[in-house]
Protein backbone atom coordinates (compact mmCIF):
# COMPACT_ATOMS: atom_id res chain seq x y z
CA UNK A 1 0.00 0.00 0.00
CA UNK A 2 2.88 2.34 0.79
CA UNK A 3 4.46 1.72 -2.63
CA UNK A 4 1.10 2.40 -4.32
CA UNK A 5 0.70 5.66 -2.41
CA UNK A 6 4.19 6.76 -3.46
CA UNK A 7 3.38 5.98 -7.10
CA UNK A 8 0.09 7.85 -6.87
CA UNK A 9 1.83 10.93 -5.48
CA UNK A 10 4.41 10.89 -8.27
CA UNK A 11 1.74 10.60 -10.98
CA UNK A 12 -0.30 13.41 -9.40
CA UNK A 13 2.90 15.46 -9.24
CA UNK A 14 3.35 15.14 -13.02
CA UNK A 15 -0.26 16.20 -13.60
CA UNK A 16 0.00 19.18 -11.23
CA UNK A 17 3.29 20.28 -12.78
CA UNK A 18 1.70 20.46 -16.22
CA UNK A 19 -1.45 22.11 -14.86
CA UNK A 20 0.60 24.85 -13.19
CA UNK A 21 2.54 25.34 -16.43
CA UNK A 22 -0.71 25.61 -18.40
CA UNK A 23 -2.16 28.08 -15.91
CA UNK A 24 0.77 30.44 -16.46
CA UNK A 25 0.67 30.08 -20.24
CA UNK A 26 -2.66 31.55 -21.49
CA UNK A 27 -1.84 31.04 -25.22
CA UNK A 28 -1.67 27.28 -24.62
CA UNK A 29 -5.11 27.39 -22.98
CA UNK A 30 -6.47 29.19 -26.04
CA UNK A 31 -5.05 26.42 -28.23
CA UNK A 32 -7.05 23.81 -26.30
CA UNK A 33 -10.27 25.38 -27.55
CA UNK A 34 -9.36 27.24 -30.75
CA UNK A 35 -8.59 24.40 -33.19
CA UNK A 36 -11.50 22.14 -32.18
CA UNK A 37 -13.87 25.10 -32.37
CA UNK A 38 -12.56 26.16 -35.78
CA UNK A 39 -13.02 22.67 -37.21
CA UNK A 40 -16.49 22.40 -35.77
CA UNK A 41 -17.61 25.74 -37.22
CA UNK A 42 -16.13 25.05 -40.67
CA UNK A 43 -17.43 21.50 -41.01
CA UNK A 44 -20.73 22.45 -39.39
CA UNK A 45 -21.55 25.03 -42.02
CA UNK A 46 -20.30 22.76 -44.80
CA UNK A 47 -22.72 20.11 -43.54
CA UNK A 48 -25.58 22.64 -43.37
CA UNK A 49 -24.90 23.60 -46.98
CA UNK A 50 -24.95 19.97 -48.09
CA UNK A 51 -28.12 19.39 -46.10
CA UNK A 52 -29.75 22.29 -47.96
CA UNK A 53 -28.96 20.37 -51.16
CA UNK A 54 -31.02 17.43 -49.83
CA UNK A 55 -28.06 15.24 -48.91
CA UNK A 56 -29.63 12.95 -46.26
CA UNK A 57 -28.31 12.77 -42.68
CA UNK A 58 -25.23 14.75 -43.65
CA UNK A 59 -25.28 17.11 -40.67
CA UNK A 60 -25.27 14.35 -38.09
CA UNK A 61 -22.72 12.24 -39.98
CA UNK A 62 -20.22 15.05 -40.57
CA UNK A 63 -20.56 16.61 -37.12
CA UNK A 64 -20.34 13.21 -35.46
CA UNK A 65 -17.20 12.49 -37.47
CA UNK A 66 -15.63 15.85 -36.56
CA UNK A 67 -16.38 15.44 -32.85
CA UNK A 68 -15.06 11.90 -32.58
CA UNK A 69 -12.03 12.61 -34.77
CA UNK A 70 -11.06 15.33 -32.32
CA UNK A 71 -11.13 12.74 -29.53
CA UNK A 72 -8.52 10.65 -31.36
CA UNK A 73 -6.45 13.57 -32.62
CA UNK A 74 -6.40 15.43 -29.31
CA UNK A 75 -5.60 12.26 -27.36
CA UNK A 76 -2.49 11.77 -29.47
CA UNK A 77 -1.64 15.45 -29.75
CA UNK A 78 -1.98 16.37 -26.08
CA UNK A 79 0.17 13.43 -25.00
CA UNK A 80 2.86 14.31 -27.53
CA UNK A 81 2.75 18.01 -26.65
CA UNK A 82 3.09 17.34 -22.92
CA UNK A 83 6.28 15.40 -23.65
CA UNK A 84 7.59 18.00 -26.11
CA UNK A 85 7.12 20.68 -23.47
CA UNK A 86 9.80 18.89 -21.46
CA UNK A 87 12.04 18.80 -24.52
CA UNK A 88 11.58 22.49 -25.31
CA UNK A 89 12.09 23.56 -21.68
CA UNK A 90 15.21 21.36 -21.42
CA UNK A 91 13.60 19.56 -18.51
CA UNK A 92 13.68 16.03 -19.91
CA UNK A 93 16.93 14.99 -18.24
CA UNK A 94 15.79 16.47 -14.92
CA UNK A 95 12.62 14.39 -15.12
CA UNK A 96 14.39 11.12 -15.89
CA UNK A 97 17.02 11.44 -13.16
CA UNK A 98 14.34 11.71 -10.46
CA UNK A 99 12.88 8.60 -8.76
CA UNK A 100 9.92 8.96 -11.15
CA UNK A 101 9.56 5.78 -13.22
CA UNK A 102 8.78 5.80 -16.94
CA UNK A 103 5.35 4.31 -16.21
CA UNK A 104 4.53 7.00 -13.65
CA UNK A 105 5.70 9.76 -15.96
CA UNK A 106 3.66 8.38 -18.86
CA UNK A 107 0.58 7.93 -16.67
CA UNK A 108 0.82 11.54 -15.52
CA UNK A 109 1.07 12.76 -19.12
CA UNK A 110 -1.92 10.60 -20.10
CA UNK A 111 -4.08 11.97 -17.29
CA UNK A 112 -3.14 15.57 -18.06
CA UNK A 113 -3.79 15.02 -21.76
CA UNK A 114 -7.13 13.35 -21.00
CA UNK A 115 -8.16 16.40 -18.97
CA UNK A 116 -7.40 18.79 -21.83
CA UNK A 117 -9.07 16.50 -24.37
CA UNK A 118 -12.18 16.30 -22.20
CA UNK A 119 -12.36 20.10 -21.92
CA UNK A 120 -12.04 20.54 -25.68
CA UNK A 121 -14.56 17.79 -26.47
CA UNK A 122 -17.08 19.19 -23.98
CA UNK A 123 -16.86 22.66 -25.52
CA UNK A 124 -17.23 21.26 -29.05
CA UNK A 125 -20.26 19.22 -27.98
CA UNK A 126 -21.96 22.28 -26.49
CA UNK A 127 -21.24 24.34 -29.61
CA UNK A 128 -22.55 21.58 -31.89
CA UNK A 129 -25.78 21.54 -29.89
CA UNK A 130 -26.11 25.33 -29.79
CA UNK A 131 -25.19 26.05 -33.43
CA UNK A 132 -26.50 23.02 -35.29
CA UNK A 133 -28.86 21.23 -32.93
CA UNK A 134 -26.68 18.12 -32.92
CA UNK A 135 -26.29 16.50 -29.51
CA UNK A 136 -23.38 14.11 -29.16
CA UNK A 137 -25.48 12.08 -26.72
CA UNK A 138 -27.85 11.27 -29.58
CA UNK A 139 -25.30 8.61 -30.55
CA UNK A 140 -26.57 6.67 -27.56
CA UNK A 141 -24.84 4.00 -25.45
CA UNK A 142 -22.41 3.23 -28.29
CA UNK A 143 -20.77 6.60 -27.62
CA UNK A 144 -18.84 5.15 -24.67
CA UNK A 145 -17.07 2.33 -26.56
CA UNK A 146 -16.55 4.62 -29.55
CA UNK A 147 -14.69 7.16 -27.40
CA UNK A 148 -12.72 4.54 -25.45
CA UNK A 149 -11.50 2.91 -28.67
CA UNK A 150 -10.48 6.24 -30.19
CA UNK A 151 -8.71 7.41 -27.02
CA UNK A 152 -6.73 4.16 -26.83
CA UNK A 153 -5.62 4.50 -30.44
CA UNK A 154 -4.72 8.15 -29.86
CA UNK A 155 -2.69 7.29 -26.79
CA UNK A 156 -0.87 4.51 -28.65
CA UNK A 157 0.04 6.93 -31.45
CA UNK A 158 1.13 9.50 -28.86
CA UNK A 159 3.48 6.99 -27.24
CA UNK A 160 4.87 6.10 -30.68
CA UNK A 161 5.51 9.80 -31.35
CA UNK A 162 7.32 10.16 -28.00
CA UNK A 163 9.39 7.05 -28.67
CA UNK A 164 10.34 8.34 -32.12
CA UNK A 165 11.61 11.62 -30.68
CA UNK A 166 13.58 9.73 -28.02
CA UNK A 167 15.07 7.42 -30.64
CA UNK A 168 15.92 9.94 -33.36
CA UNK A 169 16.23 13.21 -31.44
CA UNK A 170 14.30 16.47 -31.29
CA UNK A 171 14.44 16.84 -35.07
CA UNK A 172 11.90 14.01 -35.29
CA UNK A 173 9.25 16.01 -33.42
CA UNK A 174 7.42 16.60 -36.70
CA UNK A 175 6.04 13.09 -36.16
CA UNK A 176 4.06 14.42 -33.19
CA UNK A 177 2.25 16.86 -35.48
CA UNK A 178 1.44 14.56 -38.40
CA UNK A 179 1.06 11.03 -37.04
CA UNK A 180 -2.72 11.11 -36.54
CA UNK A 181 -3.19 12.61 -40.01
CA UNK A 182 -1.15 9.77 -41.54
CA UNK A 183 -3.92 7.45 -40.34
CA UNK A 184 -6.86 9.75 -41.16
CA UNK A 185 -7.35 8.67 -44.82
CA UNK A 186 -7.62 5.06 -43.65
CA UNK A 187 -9.83 5.86 -40.65
CA UNK A 188 -12.74 6.73 -42.97
CA UNK A 189 -13.79 9.65 -40.78
CA UNK A 190 -15.99 11.35 -43.40
CA UNK A 191 -16.57 8.61 -45.99
CA UNK A 192 -17.11 4.83 -46.02
CA UNK A 193 -14.21 2.43 -46.35
CA UNK A 194 -15.92 0.94 -49.42
CA UNK A 195 -15.03 3.94 -51.60
CA UNK A 196 -11.30 3.47 -51.02
CA UNK A 197 -9.14 1.54 -53.49
CA UNK A 198 -8.60 -2.09 -52.54
CA UNK A 199 -5.03 -1.59 -51.19
CA UNK A 200 -6.23 1.27 -48.97
CA UNK A 201 -9.17 -0.84 -47.77
CA UNK A 202 -6.70 -3.51 -46.67
CA UNK A 203 -4.80 -0.91 -44.64
CA UNK A 204 -8.06 0.51 -43.23
CA UNK A 205 -8.89 -2.97 -41.92
CA UNK A 206 -5.84 -2.62 -39.65
CA UNK A 207 -6.86 0.80 -38.29
CA UNK A 208 -9.10 0.61 -35.19
CA UNK A 209 -10.70 3.99 -35.88
CA UNK A 210 -12.12 2.80 -39.23
CA UNK A 211 -14.45 0.40 -37.41
CA UNK A 212 -15.61 3.17 -35.09
CA UNK A 213 -16.43 5.66 -37.86
CA UNK A 214 -18.09 3.03 -40.04
CA UNK A 215 -20.36 2.11 -37.15
CA UNK A 216 -20.95 5.77 -36.30
CA UNK A 217 -22.35 6.39 -39.80
CA UNK A 218 -24.48 3.27 -39.60
CA UNK A 219 -25.93 4.35 -36.28
CA UNK A 220 -26.61 7.96 -37.32
CA UNK A 221 -28.42 6.83 -40.48
CA UNK A 222 -30.81 4.63 -38.54
CA UNK A 223 -28.92 1.35 -38.33
CA UNK A 224 -27.41 -0.54 -35.43
CA UNK A 225 -23.72 -0.77 -34.57
CA UNK A 226 -21.95 -4.04 -35.32
CA UNK A 227 -20.48 -4.99 -31.95
CA UNK A 228 -18.22 -7.62 -33.53
CA UNK A 229 -16.53 -4.79 -35.45
CA UNK A 230 -15.90 -2.99 -32.16
CA UNK A 231 -14.37 -6.14 -30.70
CA UNK A 232 -11.98 -6.24 -33.66
CA UNK A 233 -11.16 -2.56 -33.07
CA UNK A 234 -10.46 -3.30 -29.39
CA UNK A 235 -8.11 -6.14 -30.33
CA UNK A 236 -6.28 -3.87 -32.78
CA UNK A 237 -6.04 -1.17 -30.11
CA UNK A 238 -4.43 -3.71 -27.77
CA UNK A 239 -1.86 -4.54 -30.45
CA UNK A 240 -1.16 -0.83 -31.05
CA UNK A 241 -0.69 -0.20 -27.31
CA UNK A 242 1.67 -3.17 -26.87
CA UNK A 243 3.74 -2.20 -29.92
CA UNK A 244 3.89 1.41 -28.72
CA UNK A 245 5.07 0.46 -25.22
CA UNK A 246 7.69 -1.97 -26.55
CA UNK A 247 8.94 0.69 -28.96
CA UNK A 248 9.06 3.26 -26.14
CA UNK A 249 11.08 0.94 -23.89
CA UNK A 250 13.55 0.24 -26.72
CA UNK A 251 13.83 3.93 -27.64
CA UNK A 252 14.43 4.93 -24.02
CA UNK A 253 17.16 2.32 -23.61
CA UNK A 254 18.81 3.59 -26.80
CA UNK A 255 18.58 7.23 -25.69
CA UNK A 256 20.11 6.44 -22.31
CA UNK A 257 22.89 4.34 -23.81
CA UNK A 258 23.79 7.07 -26.30
CA UNK A 259 23.42 9.91 -23.80
CA UNK A 260 20.66 11.55 -25.84
CA UNK A 261 18.62 12.65 -22.82
CA UNK A 262 21.28 15.15 -21.82
CA UNK A 263 21.39 16.67 -25.30
CA UNK A 264 17.69 17.40 -25.84
CA UNK A 265 17.12 21.11 -26.24
CA UNK A 266 20.74 21.88 -27.18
Amino acid sequence: MLAWEVRRRRVVGVVLRDLYSLRHNPPRMIEVFFWPTLELVLWGYVSLFLASQQVPAVVAVLLGGVLLWQVLYRSQGELSMAFLDDVWSRNLLNTFVTPLTTGEYLTGLLLFGALKTTLGAAMMSLLALALYGFGILSIGPALVPFMVLLVLMGWALGVIAIATVLRFGASAQVIAWILSFVFQPFAAVFYPVSILPAPMQAIAALVPASYVFENLRTLLTGGRPDWSDLVVAAALDAVYVVVALVYLAAALRYARRRGRLSRFGD
